[in-house]
């Protein structure tokens, strides 16, 4: 089996990077985003990271900040996304993958949670839960269920809130 391997991207990665999610999402708009997220202050470069298989980017995923207003205050937490991986190269494991190695880098950043507005039932395969169950909902225009949620410290989510994505999300929506 080949190897994949998951690292930050890198400034010569950002071409490859944006025909990823040219070719995962066939349209420019994620491609766009990313380019945005880079440019503001809820980018975090060792969050954004790409997956390798012989030598070629196959894969992206990114984790920003995003803002948690909870009964508790506000804080700042991650969103997981956009992820993309090649369509030819779907189903080998890549997004796995990346999401695996964006938790766990994740964890020691002193982050307490992380939230993803996507298909919840890929999700779900990774230890996050439907948001709705902490009574946790978001500020984009998607279904109540697509939005889960991992706690990364326990309690985070507790007591319910509202994940105020950037206004540059609005537009994949």
């Amino acid at each position: 089996m080949q190897q994949i391997k998951v690292r930050a991207e890198t400034a010569d990665d950002l071409r490859a990077i944006d025909v990823v999610n040219l070719s995962a999402f066939q349209g420019e708009a994620e491609a766009q985003l990313i380019g945005e997220l880079r440019k503001s202050s809820v980018f975090i470069p060792d969050l954004s990271l790409v997956a390798e298989l012989n030598g070629r980017i196959v894969g992206h995923v990114v984790l920003t900040k995003v803002r948690f207003n909870s009964p508790k205050g506000g804080t700042e937490i991650l969103a997981l996304g956009p992820m993309s991986v090649v369509p030819s190269q779907s189903h080998r494991g890549i997004g796995s993958e990346l999401i695996e190695a964006a938790v766990a880098r994740a964890k020691p950043l002193c982050y307490t949670a992380i939230v993803v507005a996507g298909h919840p039932d890929y999700y779900l395969r990774f230890g996050f839960k439907p948001a709705k169950d902490w009574g946790v909902s978001c500020n984009l225009p998607i279904p109540e269920d697509a939005l889960t949620a991992m706690e990364l410290v326990d309690g985070a989510l507790q007591g319910g809130g509202t994940v105020e994505y950037p206004d540059l999300f609005k537009a994949l929506f």
